[in-house]
């Protein structure tokens, strides 16, 4: 049996955000703005839209950005990527943000646009890395700047004190939160944050999560990110290729357990890969104490 973790008197402890990614279709478009009406009723602290590689959905995303910002009551996040752009580009692309009340961006250098494993080559004219890109917005106007951080390590860093030192640098420029990488054992986490905090990262390590909605899809994204995914996970879905109602409950339940496992060691914040869908991440802030507002009212 899972426990709800009871909210205080003045509601949920708990805070969170989603991020959804640019639709590439009429009927995907359609699942995206029924997913950000429904989860908009549980007024999470941010949003944040993704950024294709190589800069390929820039346009999509700055439209779904406006949107949000524009019809809505929730607080997009832009994420913005070093790749494939010169700093003119991007300085005009935040600005442009700006000018249509966005106030937040989630700065990251992006991946290398041969792919995951190949060798980052910065634009000549561009920022070289996520910490360069932070300080140039922050130059611009005063935004909230989150980052990305790895519990597990980035592909190419050299060790987990490489990459706490990386996110040091991006705090120094002006971040102000970190979202991490998705991970499966909680302890990955929780031994990364307590490890940064000793080094002297103070900004919110937020956990990002991610509802297993196709193992092997998942499986194949985690190898390339340098993801792990337990041996125990990965029994639980053996033999579920061809089950999906199965598979769906397996994998609800899978999430359901990390999310109040962390909850119960003291995480107060998530953030939610909702591969644009609601069902799964409105279940788990059901149980968090996180509940729509006129839900609340009518209470």
């Amino acid at each position: 049996m899972f426990n709800a973790l009871h909210p205080t008197a003045s509601g949920s402890r708990f805070r969170i955000s989603y991020e959804f990614f640019p639709p590439k279709t009429p009927e995907m478009e359609t699942q995206l703005w029924e997913t950000v009406k429904r989860l908009e009723a549980l007024q999470p602290h941010f949003v944040s839209v993704t950024y294709g590689a190589g800069g390929s959905t820039r346009e999509r995303t700055h439209h779904i950005v406006a949107r949000i910002a524009g019809e809505t009551d929730m607080k997009p996040a832009a994420h913005l990527t070093c790749v494939a752009a010169s700093r003119q580009e991007i300085d005009a692309i935040v600005q442009d943000y700006w000018d249509v009340g966005v106030r937040h961006i989630v700065a990251l250098r992006g991946d290398p646009p041969g792919g995951v494993g190949t060798r980052f080559m910065p634009n000549p004219l561009g920022y070289p890395s996520s910490t360069h890109l932070v300080r140039g917005i922050k130059s611009i106007a005063d935004f909230e700047v989150s980052v990305s951080a790895y519990p597990e390590g980035h592909p190419e860093s050299r060790s987990i004190d490489q990459d706490i030192d990386a996110l040091k640098a991006k705090v120094d420029a002006g971040a102000t939160r970190a979202i991490t990488q998705f991970f499966f054992d909680n302890d990955i986490y929780l031994k990364f944050r307590d490890r940064a905090r000793a080094s002297g990262v103070t900004i919110p390590i937020v956990p990002g999560i991610m509802p297993i909605r196709n193992f092997r899809q998942v499986a194949g994204f985690a190898a390339r990110a340098g993801a792990s995914v337990p041996r125990w996970v990965a029994e639980r879905f053996e033999g579920l290729e061809n089950d999906p109602e199965t598979h769906a409950l397996v994998a609800a339940t899978t999430v359901v357990e990390q999310v109040m496992g962390l909850a119960r060691a003291g995480v107060e914040e998530f953030h939610f890969y909702t591969n644009n869908r609601a069902d799964m991440v409105f279940a788990i802030c059901h149980l968090l104490g996180v509940r729509p507002v006129r839900e609340k009212a009518d209470a």
